[in-house]
This record gives structure tokens, sequence and C-alpha cells, in this order.
């Protein structure tokens, strides 16, 4: 701790470059300066301030569950960590490597929503309404930071062990933005909170936050549901305490994870990689060495919906290897009843835009 907040003072002359120079750029586009594109339907932003790890992909998710039986919703990303460059539809069969593993993810669960993925999402977003004439919303994915589109409904995440407010500039801290940034937003969602936070909590964060007139907070949890087998989804089960579990991930914050699975599992081991990594063959050796070498009675291995894309190109050696993997899906529930209010007022705001 000691170390890391002299670490912290030694970077921030850092910051304050980095932060003079973001704020430059935000004065640009808030004076108009520099134009925003606009379009004629709406655009659903979700984003947050911080570097990764607030939850954005099932929040995304959640709104694709919500919109998809009432109205024609696509989404678009940038394709993080993907091999390829500029505009392109993402196919369930594509890789990850080709599209980013949550486009990827996105496609293979959501067949008919259109996916795509863009550096550029002011290039991108005509092109898919040119393809779909038919698109009625387009969700955009990470892209609070990205002021070339102006977005409809700014949703801004803000992880609840991470709180924007105590934290600081990059490299010192994890904001890419002043904290002041989350003003741009018309919804706060305070993520990953404990199933059983207190009132007392929710209004002492509410005060931290400080949201202005026009904004909405809300308070979100995550639902891990019944694990499916990696080679056929069809077979499920749940979690138990007889299971030792050999947990892969390539995500930003597996804290809430493994929470989950410390009171859910017999025993788990996390082999942890960097967030997005694409899986080498050399990875996989080591997975199933890693594996082989637990000699519990019921042990498998299991990964996050968004690895299990990434693992895809290596399905046929692991099935070899007879190692059983089951990925864990999750979904996001809003606490304390905010569920009804929240789709109402996406329903609402989506009903009355003018283009």
């Amino acid at each position: 701790m000691i170390r890391s907040r002299i670490l912290a003072l030694l970077l921030a002359p850092f910051s304050l470059l980095y932060g003079l120079a973001v704020s430059m750029r935000n004065m640009l586009y808030d004076a108009e300066i520099i134009k925003a594109s606009r379009f004629s339907l709406p655009l659903i932003s979700v984003g947050n301030i911080s570097i990764g790890g607030a939850g954005k992909t099932p929040h995304i998710e959640y709104l694709i569950r919500l919109l998809q039986p009432y109205i024609n919703v696509a989404t678009l990303s940038r394709g993080y960590n993907r091999n390829t460059t500029g505009f392109r539809f993402v196919s369930p069969h594509d890789t990850a490597l080709v599209s980013g593993d949550e486009p990827l993810m996105y496609a293979r669960k959501f067949q008919g929503v259109p996916v795509a993925v863009c550096e550029n999402r002011a290039i991108a977003i005509p092109q898919m309404m040119q393809r779909f004439h038919d698109i009625q919303t387009i969700l955009l994915d990470d892209a609070f930071q990205h002021r070339s589109v102006k977005p409809y409904i700014n949703i801004l995440l803000t992880q609840h062990d991470l709180l924007f407010t105590r934290d600081f500039l990059l490299p010192s801290g994890r904001l890419r933005e002043w904290r002041s940034a989350y003003k741009r937003a018309d919804v706060i969602i305070v993520s990953k909170c404990p199933e059983d936070l207190s009132m007392d909590d929710k209004n002492r964060i509410i005060k931290e936050v400080r949201p202005r007139p026009n904004q909405q907070i809300f308070f979100t949890c995550y639902q891990y549901e019944r694990i499916y087998q990696f080679y056929d989804a069809r077979y499920v089960m749940d979690v138990s305490k007889e299971h030792d579990i050999l947990l892969i991930s390539a995500i930003a914050n597996t804290a809430y994870l493994q929470r989950y699975l410390t009171e859910a599992a017999g025993s788990h081991f996390n082999l942890q990689y960097e967030d997005h990594h694409n899986f080498t063959a050399q990875d996989i050796e080591d997975i199933i060495g890693h594996f082989q070498q637990r000699q519990t009675p019921v042990r498998y291995v299991l990964t996050t919906e968004k690895d299990a894309v990434r693992l895809l190109p290596f399905r046929q050696r692991l099935y070899e290897a007879k190692i059983p993997i089951f990925v864990l899906p999750v979904r996001v529930s809003f606490l304390f009843d905010g569920g009804t209010e929240f789709d109402s007022l996406i329903v609402e705001k989506l009903l009355n835009f003018k283009s």
C-alpha cells in the first residue's frame, strides 16, 4: 500500500500532463470547435471513466435482451485486441483474433442482432445503417470517451469497489478522464455491488457520487447462472461444494468472480492471463498440464463466456486431451427494485427520440 502511494506520487506530474491534454480535447468538443457526429437514430453508449473491469459487457447484454423483442437493435464495438483493422461486420463463425472477443460473443449469443467493429464509430454507423435499413438503435460499447459521436443516452458504469470518486488520472490511477467527466452521463450505474448492499451504503455512495438533477443512479450486481459444457452447451449443471475448479480467466478484474467461487465451489485455482489475452498453443498445453496435476475426484476447467470464444480455436486439442471445460454465464441484476425503473427510463427516452 505504501509503495503504491509513493509510485502514484512519483507519477503525478505525468498524470497532470495527461489531464491537461484530456481537458483541452474535451474543451474543444464542449465548445463545438470539434463537432461530434449526430445520427437519425438513437445511440446508447455504455462506458466508464476508468480502464476495464466495470462490467460493460453484461450491461450491453442486458440492453439487448430488453430491446430486442420490440425494436431492431445493433451493437458497435472497437474490437479490442483483434488483428484486423477498420470496419467489419462480425459473423458468429469469426474468431476472436478477427473480430475481438466481446463482439464475437454478442454475435454468437444474439443471432439476428447486427454486430460491427470499427475504431472510428463516426465512420462505422453510416455503414451499418446502409447495410441494415431497419436498425432502430445502436448500442455503443465502451464509447464514453469517444466523443466523435454524440450518444442519445449516455450510460456511465463505475465499479462498487473502485468508484471513480476515489481514483486518479492515468498513470497514477485508473481514470481515463478527470472525475468531473461523469457530468456527461444521463445514467450512472454502480456495478458489481454485493447482493446484500444496504440502504445506508447505497445512500452513502449516492452522496459521494453526487449525481446531478438530470442524472439517475442505479445499482447492479452479477447473477451467475448454471454452467454449461464448452463442447456441448446443452449439458448444464450447478457449481457445487464437491467441485474442484481450475479457473481460466483473461478479464480485467476477477475479484467478484473469485468471491462467488469461494462461496459456491469446494476449491478453485485461478490461472490468470492479462485482459483480452489471445490464447496460444503453448497456453493450451499449460492449461492441460495444470489440470492434469489436480487429483481431486470432481474437477473441471471453468472459464467465462468472453474467454470461451478465445478458446474456440483450440477446442479440438482440449477435447482430445479429455479436459472437461465448462462456461459460466453471468447476467446483470438491479438492486433495490431498480430494474423496472431503468427499463422504463430507457424505453421512454427511445419513444421520445426525435431525429
